[in-house]
């Protein structure tokens, strides 16, 4: 089992920051939520190689949300299909999609995975 810790929205060396959807909108959290699914699969990729993925167990996503927004699922959906995209049948995964009312930094999108690897 590989356990990947929350990857935020930061791209380039910038932080993604701001909450949904008063201050980010839906479609460019979905991005935000891309782009730690990318830092996810990069965490995976350095620690085990992808080819090594048997299966992407687990995502787990949080949103910074406005009271009262109730569109997590689709945000992390941004998450989970980049993933299921770039894996195949293995990046299929059980998951959680989290409003939350602070995260590290006031980024939008944070999200941690586990995953199934040979590691031979």
């Amino acid at each position: 089992m590989l356990y990947v810790a929350g990857q935020v929205s930061v791209e380039d060396g910038k932080r993604l920051t701001g909450r949904c959807p008063d201050e980010v909108p839906v479609e460019e959290a979905i991005h935000r939520a891309q782009i730690c699914a990318l830092n996810v699969l990069s965490q995976i990729d350095a620690a085990a190689g992808l080819e090594n993925v048997e299966q992407l167990a687990q995502v787990i996503g949080f949103v910074l949300s406005a009271d009262g927004f109730g569109d997590q699922p689709k945000v992390i959906n941004g998450a989970s299909d980049l993933l299921e995209k770039v894996l195949g049948e293995a990046g299929r995964h059980t998951r959680a999609a989290l409003g939350t009312n602070a995260l590290p930094f006031s980024v939008t999108v944070e999200v941690a995975a586990v995953a199934v690897v040979r590691t031979r």
